[in-house]
């Protein structure tokens, strides 16, 4: 079995709602956060910043990244042929910036709330599990900083304007 160690940031921005999580669509109703393969010689948060800039545009001057956060996504795929043992290592990162630029191999993006990140990732537990891990850092430090706004969103309010399309209204943000 061959194996595959790729990166990424788990990235959110504030906002009056809660925290809003950037969730990237690949098409196929597939939605994951930036990540990617780690290149020969690259540490695996090298890959994470690098691979976040090229899907998102965001660099690192862009991101506050959280030193307290690090996760993990094991799972196998099949690729053609071959199965494929993947790990992919997650860290977290803050960002002021609503607007991004994605790359070619994606289709769209848009920022979820907790809730609804998590109805997005869907059938991916991994990615489930990593959301989770990155929501509790958040709501554990606010609570060390005192009370805050707790106002939660109803679960049925859609968070469309928060997703861009493009003119063939499939999500984008190109």
């Amino acid at each position: 079995m061959d194996k595959e160690i790729s990166a990424g940031i788990v990235i959110f921005r504030k906002t009056e709602e809660g925290p809003k999580f950037l969730i990237l669509y690949h098409g196929h109703s597939y939605w994951n956060f930036a990540k990617g393969k780690i290149e020969n010689e690259e540490r695996s948060f090298e890959a994470a910043l690098r691979e976040t800039r090229e899907e998102t545009g965001l660099t690192q001057r862009d991101l506050r990244i959280l030193k307290n956060f690090r996760a993990q996504e094991r799972f196998t795929f099949r690729r053609g042929t071959k199965q494929i043992f993947k790990t992919v290592i997650f860290y977290m990162a803050e960002t002021n910036r609503r607007e991004i630029k994605i790359s070619d191999e994606h289709d769209g993006y848009g920022w979820f709330s907790f809730s609804d990140a998590k109805k997005i990732l869907g059938k991916f537990k991994d990615s489930q599990k990593v959301l989770k891990s990155a929501y509790d850092i958040l709501y554990q430090s606010r609570s060390r900083r005192g009370p805050q706004n707790t106002q939660r969103r109803s679960p049925h309010v859609q968070t469309s304007g928060e997703v861009r399309r493009t003119a063939w209204g499939v999500p984008g943000g190109r």
